[in-house]
């Protein structure tokens, strides 16, 4: 009996009755049809429009009803974790943009202010649109594709440029606004295919977005299972990133094609592919649903593992237990920790960023709550523009007799150069530092040991 037969979609979800459920999702333009939200005070309702015309806002009828404690908004975390809030803009930016709604200036002008608003918030961080995007041997590029780390690619199908719900914090909000120029897609997979075929050192496939699980199974086929022919045996793992246990774990429940989803992964298990959901979770409280323990059950039964991951947010998790009651909880469920991020450098950065000192700090104390078994989560790691940068911790280095120096001690957990990898370096301990770019090389050096070779790969893209 095959997993989708062992876990149909007839169960029903005792919290609300129903198989599945349908659907319904709100943007800025029905901002005020939400029920919750037109009892909010007015500023409040008016905040929340200035900023989504901005930053991307979508939102569903799950994450409304199941997932937010209204009673305790605006300080619930899956509130800041999807609704618009004030801070999330620069003052300046605010006042802009509430000035020109507050006066119905004319749609020309006002997007011409946002654009400009949009460009300062680095759309594309750690050089991703110049850096990241590879050629074919013709010169072509490989739209769509991102190639980074050498046994790693990217895709982003072009049906999978939306998600269920937007993050408020995301690092790829840039794809949800609405400008062509801003967004990374692929609308077709021969490229990625052939891209494949002529990089046999590619072990891992990620299909990224958005999220890749808004799009019909039907599609998702169509890009996977061409990688089961033996062109592709280097071709290891496949992972889909995804939000969709939180935002609309119905997809592995209750939706139409949910048995057709699980068939395809149990497919792509069976022909020898390693299959890993990189589950994105925030807080424990969006594991707290039984439809959700269900999603989580039905992917496990295909074969397929659930890794997670997630930044550390101010608002939202920037205290150790709730990092440690989430890796407790998702071990319990068969799921595996994977990392632990820093707020990426761009969008809403300025409102949910914490200090490197402090991340660690949360990191550290979260662990030691935890069995080895949720020891698994790694970091805190930066997705720079070099690679992932992990803050491995705070040592006072140097003779006690001569006042030793205090450093933040960093490794490179991925790199563009893979001899960078694991090969620690030191960073003058700075408590304010929030990113890569904010530190210093400790011991009077005068720059990292990257740094000369990746300002190289800059220049040699300038000429």
């Amino acid at each position: 009996m095959t997993a989708t037969n062992r876990l149909s979609t007839g169960r029903i979800d005792p919290a609300t009755g129903d198989q599945g459920r349908a659907f319904h999702v709100y943007t800025q333009r029905n901002l005020d049809r939400i029920t919750a939200v037109r009892h909010l005070p007015a500023d409040q309702r008016f905040a929340m429009k200035v900023v989504s015309t901005v930053l991307p806002f979508r939102v569903n009828d799950y994450v409304i009803e199941r997932l937010i404690d209204w009673s305790k908004v605006p300080d619930d975390p899956i509130f800041q974790l999807t609704f618009p809030q004030p801070g999330m803009l620069a003052p300046e930016h605010y006042t802009q943009v509430a000035n020109l709604l507050r006066r119905n200036a004319d749609k020309a002008e006002l997007k011409a202010v946002v654009g400009r608003i949009r460009q300062d918030l680095n759309p594309h961080p750690a050089g991703q649109l110049q850096l990241n995007i590879p050629r074919l041997p013709n010169g072509d590029l490989v739209t769509g594709v991102q190639h980074k780390y050498r046994e790693t690619v990217l895709f982003f199908p072009s049906q999978g440029q939306t998600c269920h719900a937007y993050c408020s914090f995301c690092f790829r909000w840039a794809q949800f606004v609405g400008d062509k120029a801003l967004r990374i897609a692929a609308t077709e997979a021969q490229r990625l295919h052939a891209y494949l075929r002529q990089h046999p050192c590619v072990t891992d496939l990620l299909v990224t977005g958005g999220d890749p699980l808004v799009i019909k199974t039907r599609h998702l086929e169509a890009y996977l299972e061409p990688l089961l022919h033996r062109d592709f045996d280097h071709v290891q793992t496949i992972r889909i990133g995804t939000k969709a246990l939180t935002f609309w774990p119905y997809r592995f429940v209750g939706d139409a094609d949910s048995d057709a989803l699980l068939a395809l992964l149990e497919r792509i298990v069976a022909a020898g592919k390693h299959v890993a959901v990189m589950a994105h979770f925030n807080h424990w409280r969006e594991m707290e649903t039984e439809v959700c323990e269900q999603a989580v059950e039905r992917i496990r039964a295909t074969g397929a593992e659930i890794r997670t991951q997630g930044p550390v947010l101010a608002h939202i998790n920037d205290e150790p237990g709730d990092w440690a009651r989430m890796w407790r909880k998702q071990v319990r469920l068969g799921i595996l920790p994977y990392y632990m991020f820093v707020e990426r450098d761009t969008g809403a950065h300025h409102y949910f960023k914490v200090p490197l000192v402090r991340t660690w700090e949360i990191y550290r104390e979260a662990v030691q709550q935890v069995s080895g078994l949720a020891r698994t989560a790694r970091g805190p790691s930066m997705s720079a523009g070099p690679g992932k940068v992990e803050v491995t911790g705070v040592a006072e280095v140097g003779p006690r007799d001569v006042g030793p120096e205090q450093v933040l001690v960093l490794r490179f957990l991925q790199a563009r150069n893979p001899d960078w990898v694991n090969r620690p370096f030191f960073a003058r301990f700075d408590p304010a530092a929030t990113w890569l770019d904010d530190l210093r090389p400790a011991f009077g050096e005068r720059e990292f040991f990257f740094e000369p070779e990746y300002r190289e790969r800059w220049t040699s893209l300038l000429h």
